[in-house]
């Protein structure tokens, strides 16, 4: 039985309406009866920086665009734009190669890390090339001077190996049916990464994490990408083509909090110095350990400046010389004629610049380096007081120096000079307004200890002069070989006596070293901040 509706004039009119609103919201709209959508969120972005060494220092602007695409599902998702791996099929894995190598820095090329162990990829013929493995990497325990400690610090084929590419693929990839059509499990960390194997053990002190660790990593890594000094005035220069920038920091053995120092000058420097730095750590090197457990699976890095304190400590220069991990660096790269500015610091003014730039200090250096002292606009002497703290002067030795000082500065402002005398306690200023200080400082001096870290800061000048209290008879390398690394002059004192490079003392602690009476001469000190001034030493 067929049911006919029967529709007033009006019911069919509201039904009209209805339809033609329908189809009008339609060709408005492109409504579609298929409502799955992708969101393609991904950032188009550039590959890891090409590390050639540069030619010519330029600055250009790259726009990167976020790009958000709707669309029905109609084929097979788009593939991620970044360059990865595996692809199918695929050749060789690139080989490993090094670009230079010092003791405990190495600058790889294609580094594989599975299961923990970092492996270098290379033809059997080739393996005898590669530098000891102990002189490039350790087992990452913290350092301590006995036998057994030394022993344990050794690495093993467990921490770094040198395969062929067969055992590679071997390891690595998997047959999907052709004849040599493989797929590799390798998966590229892009960019450039700073890997540190270093222990926990000195991370958090201000001077081995700025003036040592990052400073050797500046002087290698500049060195390795700038082309052979032939023109001995660039020793004086400031300005020479900038290294390509890093992308990531690991520190493998080491969680958040392990290098941050309780004043809170590195994690300072670091975010001021390198702001796009992505930093893991020991937790996030632990999850690639994971999923590559099975050894079945890799990942890639392109290009990786190794650090290893350990391994820099067997070389002779840091282990018999100075025991700065970062003289093996700069060392390196000096006999290499590749330490941009030697006599100026010019290799580390890209950091030093950015740390001025982040702190607000604005320092011309044009009229100050290697001119003649009566032409420079201001002497800045910076005297560090550390008597609220532990390894203090004597406070009436304490005070005759600031005595000394006053006088020094009061005469020679009445001669017309430009001096000026600055007493400073770290303690009750902010990190911007220390590092103001650094950066105007022609002569810097204060008892042996953390607060002298700063001269990494001073401007190089041709009498920029770090002075460094010590109880007698005792020394350490950390600021004299820091100092005289940038171009600067380091005078040692023992309350009326003086030491300096090529007579400078040996190393010892004895005691009294680390208390609360040390003496020193303020006339003495006055005296040699004059003579340094006026050219007599």
């Amino acid at each position: 039985m067929l049911f006919r509706h029967s529709l007033s004039r009006r019911d069919a009119l509201l039904v009209l309406l209805g339809a033609s609103s329908m189809q009008v919201w339609t060709l408005l709209f492109h409504a579609t009866t298929d409502q799955s959508i992708i969101i393609n969120t991904h950032l188009t972005q550039e590959k890891a920086a090409d590390v050639e060494p540069p030619t010519e220092v330029t600055a250009t602007l790259k726009e990167i665009v976020t790009t958000t695409q709707t669309y029905t599902v109609e084929l097979e998702p788009t593939s991620t734009p970044f360059s990865t791996i595996p692809t199918s099929p695929v050749g060789e894995l690139p080989y490993t190669t090094v670009v230079d190598h010092a003791p405990g820095w190495t600058v790889f090329r294609n580094l594989y890390m599975s299961n923990g162990t970092l492996y270098i990829v290379s033809p059997e013929e080739d393996h005898g090339n590669f530098p000891d493995i102990r002189m490039m990497t350790s087992t990452g325990l913290a350092a301590f001077n006995d036998a057994e400690n030394i022993a344990a610090r050794e690495p093993t084929k467990e921490h770094m190996d040198i395969i062929t590419p067969e055992e590679a693929k071997h390891r690595w990839s998997g047959n999907v049916g052709a004849e040599n059509h493989y797929e590799n499990h390798v998966w590229t960390v892009e960019g450039n990464t700073l890997l540190f194997n270093d222990p926990k053990q000195f991370l958090n002190h201000y001077y081995h994490f700025v003036a040592e660790l990052f400073f050797g990593v500046q002087a290698f890594w500049h060195g390795a990408w700038s082309k052979r000094i032939s023109n001995p005035s660039t020793h004086f220069s400031l300005s020479h083509p900038s290294p390509p920038p890093f992308h990531r920091a690991i520190f493998v053995r080491s969680i958040a909090n392990d290098w941050r120092d309780t004043p809170g000058f590195n994690s300072y420097f670091l975010r001021a110095a390198y702001p796009s730095l992505t930093v893991e750590h020991k937790e996030d090197w632990d999850d690639r350990i994971a999923i590559t457990k099975f050894g079945d699976k890799a990942f890639h890095f392109p290009v990786v400046l190794f650090a290893d304190r350990s391994a820099a400590h067997r070389g002779f220069i840091c282990g018999s010389l100075t025991q700065r991990t970062a003289a093996e660096a700069w060392s390196y790269m000096k006999a290499q004629k590749r330490l941009m500015g030697m006599h100026v610091g010019g290799w580390w003014e890209p950091i030093r610049n950015s740390i001025w730039n982040f702190a607000g200090a604005t320092i011309d250096l044009t009229p100050y380096t290697f001119s003649p002292p009566q032409d420079q606009k201001e002497i800045v002497i910076t005297y560090i007081n550390r008597q609220g703290g532990r390894r203090r002067l004597i406070n009436a030795d304490h005070n005759a120096l600031v005595t000394a000082l006053e006088e020094m500065v009061a005469r020679r402002k009445a001669n017309g000079e430009k001096w000026r005398l600055q007493v400073l306690r770290a303690e009750d200023m902010t990190k911007d307004e220390q590092v103001k200080a650094a950066a105007e400082t022609t002569i810097l001096l204060g008892v042996h200890g953390n607060g002298l870290t700063h001269l990494v800061f001073m401007q190089p000048t041709r009498v920029s002069t770090v002075i460094e209290i010590f109880y007698p008879e005792g020394f350490a390398h950390d600021y004299q070989w820091t100092t005289r690394a940038l171009g600067m002059s380091h005078y040692a004192v023992w309350n009326d006596t003086l030491r300096t490079h090529p007579n400078k003392p040996d190393v010892n602690y004895p005691e009294g070293f680390q208390g609360e009476s040390i003496p020193v001469h303020g006339p003495t000190v006055a005296q040699l901040i004059e003579d340094r001034v006026d050219g007599k030493l």
